[in-house]
């Protein structure tokens, strides 16, 4: 019932009566008891890709940071979403920082969170994972280093991570953007090892795992450049653009504009297509987009930018479960509309 959008538009209030972080928990708590009474959504055919070298159903993923550790992916899956990342993962579990750390800025449809990687550890997590119900959709997991751990051994955790994760996913998400974890966009400069690191620990595997880099958005164009480059030529198999800001400036009116932790949502959309072009225009590899898509449109903007999948975090917060369904739909008519297949649509705009 939750993904009825009446339903959700009833419920909003109540649950914004409490700290996000309450609201954020119930949710993850009726999710994993009632998951299994939802239909699976019905998705549009044409929405199929192949990305990766992976089929998924449909090109609109839960971005990281919505299910950390409760590897809810088949709950998920029911909703609609054609892929789901998990995490950030670490290897030892870790509180993260001090509450309150999740804080919503309805006015501007935007959350800022200072979470911190708060999560179960990667044997946790790949317990939980191990014991989902067999199906045929997609996971991502992604990992990051423990905040205690000195940047000169991230990649000990970072490989520790993946090895325990990589066996029950499709592909894997490189964390090095994020802004609450002390010093660690500071490895976006050491990109190179990194990556490298995590390729040769993926081909120790029986099954080819690809693995993507997460930016930051607040890096200058030609470091972004710079950096995905650096990853690609690495063995990176892709780039998702973008993390959060910390650049709090489109929300200086708001009283908690002034919260430390990085911000999501609308604010953070023309910045994140800028990205999406960018990166599409500079590097030949999938690109997954996040970062202030609320809508159809803003999913189909981002695909003609060079994206050849999305994700949506902050707009869940807002819009409800429906979401998913609702941007998976409107993106077929989009596409009907301009005589395009999903494919074909992918960068028409990057040049723009």
């Amino acid at each position: 019932m939750l993904a009825c959008p009446a339903v959700y538009r009833l419920l909003r209030p109540l649950l914004f009566l409490l700290p996000a972080e309450t609201a954020h928990r119930l949710t993850m708590f009726l999710l994993g008891i009632f998951w299994r009474v939802l239909p699976r959504a019905r998705l549009p055919a044409s929405l199929c890709c192949n990305v990766l070298g992976i089929a998924f159903e449909s090109p609109v993923g839960l971005a990281a940071g919505m299910d950390k550790d409760r590897a809810l992916a088949r709950a998920w899956q029911r909703l609609g979403f054609g892929f789901v990342e998990i995490g950030t993962v670490t290897p030892r579990p870790q509180p993260g920082n001090p509450r309150p750390r999740l804080f919503r800025l309805v006015p501007f449809q935007a959350v800022i969170n200072r979470m911190g990687f708060n999560n179960a550890g990667a044997a946790i997590v790949a317990g939980r994972l191990s014991r989902l119900p067999p199906d045929r959709g997609v996971i991502c997991i992604n990992v990051g280093r423990n905040k205690d751990t000195p940047n000169e051994r991230a990649a000990e955790d970072y490989v520790a991570a993946f090895r325990a994760l990589a066996p029950h996913a499709q592909f894997a998400a490189i964390n090095v953007s994020s802004p609450n974890t002390p010093g660690l966009r500071a490895l976006q400069d050491q990109l190179s090892g990194l990556v490298s690191a995590l390729v040769r620990a993926r081909n120790d595997l029986p099954r080819r795992i690809p693995l993507l880099v997460k930016l930051s958005p607040d890096e200058s164009d030609d470091r972004l450049i710079e950096m995905a480059r650096a990853a690609v030529d690495a063995g990176a198999d892709g780039i998702i653009a973008t993390n959060t800001t910390l650049d709090h400036s489109a929300v200086s009116g708001h009283r908690r504009a002034g919260e430390k932790g990085g911000l999501s949502g609308a604010p953070l959309k023309d910045r994140a297509l800028a990205v999406c072009k960018l990166l599409y225009r500079n590097v030949q590899v999938p690109i997954i987009a996040v970062g202030g898509i609320f809508t159809a449109e803003d999913a189909y903007a981002r695909i003609r930018a060079g994206a050849s999948l999305i994700e949506i975090y902050t707009a869940l917060v807002y819009a409800g479960p429906s979401l998913p369904q609702t941007i998976a739909r409107g993106l077929e008519q989009l596409l009907a509309r301009d005589g395009l297949t999903l494919q074909r649509a992918v960068g028409l705009d990057a040049s723009e």
